[in-house]
């Protein structure tokens, strides 16, 4: 198993819990889905159809749908209460339509999809090379997938606190460029950036992250699969005596490393029964 591999029913079971306070609780998703926005100002597309993928509750699609008035957005998570929360935001596109769904298991034909867009979701997948292949098969030809996720250095100060056995691992951005290349992607360009937030002390971490969803759900079996309970009085104030030690300034910093990559679905070369494909151009 996988150490990244991650239960999806107790993740779905944390973001609807969230699904009421993730608005105002995830200001790093807010943050990174605008500036992937910036990036698509250096992208020419002209999508007929967008898939958010992982899409929470809709604030990227209600983006998507102001850039791209034209195309169909289609909002894609695996948390009802997640799209239900937004449903107000995204009534506003006449072609907006919202799906309960896993992004491994897409409900899209092949080849339907123009732009793939999935901020901050990757590493919530149970195996992102599988989603990664869906995200390739459902793009047309000439699609393009752009994405966020998270990288290994990200919280680095609550594992060093609360031990690998309750934080979890994310995968590196050389792997997820190697992932890009076993789906089927061309030319796949990665890049990363490290931010920190700021907390006024651990427990306003800890809030935030409950707040969001964003709580321990590894798969049993993989890295640092230990309880999923809740912490002792003991170990709870252990943990934040060990944030509390992290402070600088009076603030407890919070590191999060943000993977960025993008990639395009490039014509097939073989055909289905294994034949090699040959295009020929017409010369005037």
């Amino acid at each position: 198993m996988s150490e990244f591999a991650v239960d999806a029913r107790v993740a779905r079971r944390r973001f609807e819990r969230a699904a009421g306070s993730y608005a105002k609780a995830s200001r790093l998703e807010t943050e990174i889905g605008a500036r992937m926005l910036e990036r698509l100002d250096y992208v020419k597309l002209a999508p007929r159809r967008v898939l958010d993928a992982g899409s929470g509750p809709l604030r990227d699609a209600k983006r998507l749908g102001k850039r791209y008035r034209g195309a169909q957005v289609l909002a894609l998570d695996f948390s009802l209460g997640m799209l239900r929360a937004g449903r107000g935001w995204f009534d506003v596109f006449s072609k907006g339509t919202s799906i309960c769904g896993d992004i491994a298991q897409l409900p899209f034909a092949a080849g339907a999809i123009d732009l793939v867009w999935s901020n901050m979701t990757l590493h919530w997948a149970a195996d992102p090379l599988a989603a990664l292949c869906e995200f390739h098969r459902v793009l047309a030809v000439e699609g393009l997938l752009m994405f966020s996720t998270l990288g290994p250095d990200t919280l680095a100060e609550l594992r060093a606190a609360a031990g690998a056995a309750r934080v979890h691992a994310f995968a590196d951005m050389h792997d997820l460029g190697d992932m890009l290349v076993a789906a089927g992607f061309a030319e796949p360009v990665m890049d990363m950036e490290r931010l920190t937030i700021e907390y006024a002390d651990g427990d306003a971490l800890l809030a935030d992250l409950r707040a969001s969803g964003q709580t321990f759900a590894l798969a049993r079996g993989g890295r640092g699969s230990g309880p999923r309970g809740l912490m002792g009085r003991g170990s709870f104030a252990a943990l934040k005596g060990k944030l509390e030690a992290q402070r600088r300034a009076g603030r407890l910093p919070a590191s999060y490393e943000v993977v960025y990559g993008h990639a395009w679905k490039a014509a097939p070369r073989r055909a289905a029964d294994g034949r090699s494909i040959v295009q020929f151009e017409r010369r005037p």
